[in-house]
């Protein structure tokens, strides 16, 4: 079928909107007509090619939209229903089999390498392949193909326009607090970086029951933000001592969580801890970035964890989230901007600009 989808061609360049064909679902797929899709920082680090995936390709791991085709193998949703999209693993690999499907050792071929296993794009204009498949989805387009394993339904009373950036940003943030850190409550916690994902994880450490979160950041409008969702206590780093003005608020702190990608930033978080606090880092930094630790720090009990999606099983977790919104104690809502999906590019420059707090693109 042909649809509109965002082709990037080359390396940072614009996003093009094209007419391209998609395939027919396989037997495990299923076909989604998109209503929005998130914006998200990794989408834009794939397209600047900080993390390498093949061109031309479209891009967009945030999608929410209505199925209206499944393979013949697909017993977890039904034409009608509505979903949200995540992250796809392979099932059957020892952390899948655990329960840790975001350490599944395939992740980066399942999300990243730009067509099925086999190797086939669902995408193509004419004989030119289009890769597709980026985190199982490539949802900048009018309809996309998914894996039966990375949709979630969600309920069909609730508005699906909002429902997208909770399968990767607001999923992330709030379950690097919930299931990463599994913050105690009367505990405090730093969030370094109060984009989206940061402000996330303030709103699960409110839910978590947190009692002194702190928010990081350079900029003063995003710290007003962070307050009026939750945290108790705001720094702007490019103005005064971070340990210091830490020190002050919480002594050392019980958790932190880096979200920048930024090595000086990690290393900021992990020197404010208690000695036996956890920091954990879920920015993305270019590979091959590197932090030195205090070793000191780390033998007095201080630890660091890596954090991807949250550590979240989606069709758990991203249902919680929902609970939690119905009930007024987690207003992911508040933070998105929708923009037509032909203003893609405007979207993309406001997000890295932090004019917007989480862009969502409208069909």
């Amino acid at each position: 079928m042909k649809i509109k989808a965002a082709v990037v061609r080359e390396k940072a360049g614009p996003f093009i909107i094209e007419e391209i064909e998609l395939d027919e679902p396989r037997e495990n797929e299923v076909l989604v007509r998109m209503v929005t899709c998130g914006v998200c920082h990794t989408d834009l680090v794939a397209r600047d090619q900080l993390v390498p995936m093949k061109l031309p390709a479209v891009f967009g791991h945030e999608g929410a939209g209505i199925v209206e085709r499944v393979g013949a193998r697909v017993a977890k949703v039904q034409p009608g229903d509505h979903v949200a999209m995540s992250y796809l693993t392979c099932g059957a690999c020892p952390a899948c089999l655990k329960g840790k499907p975001a350490r599944c050792s395939r992740f980066f071929p399942h999300n990243f390498l730009g067509s099925r296993m086999d190797g086939s794009t669902a995408m193509r204009k004419g004989q030119e392949a289009i890769h597709s498949h980026f985190f199982g989805q490539s949802s900048f387009a009018s309809y996309t193909i998914a894996n039966e394993r990375n949709v979630v339904k969600v309920p069909g009373d609730l508005p699906v326009e909002i429902m997208g950036p909770l399968g990767c940003g607001i999923q992330t943030g709030a379950g690097g607090v919930i299931n990463s850190l599994k913050a105690q409550a009367g505990s405090s916690i730093a969030i370094f970086g109060v984009g989206s994902v940061g402000i996330s994880a303030i709103m699960a450490a409110v839910v978590s029951g947190c009692t002194k979160i702190i928010a990081v950041d350079i900029k003063d409008d995003r710290l007003t933000l962070a307050k009026e969702f939750g945290a108790t206590h705001t720094i702007n780093s490019a103005k005064a001592d971070t340990l210091a003005e830490i020190s002050m608020i919480a002594g050392g702190l019980d958790y932190a969580l880096e979200c920048a990608g930024i090595p000086a930033v990690l290393r900021t978080a992990f020197d404010a801890l208690s000695t036996s606090g956890v920091c954990g880092l879920i920015g993305i930094a270019p590979f091959g970035s590197q932090v030195a630790l205090d070793m000191g720090n780390i033998l007095n009990g201080r630890s660091l964890i890596g954090i991807t999606m949250g550590d979240a099983i989606p069709d758990v977790f991203i249902p919680t989230l929902i609970d939690l919104y119905r009930q007024g104690r987690f207003p992911f809502d508040r933070m998105v901007t929708f923009y037509p999906f032909e203003e893609i590019n405007q979207a993309a420059k406001d997000s890295e600009k932090g004019k917007t707090l989480k862009a969502v693109l409208k069909f």
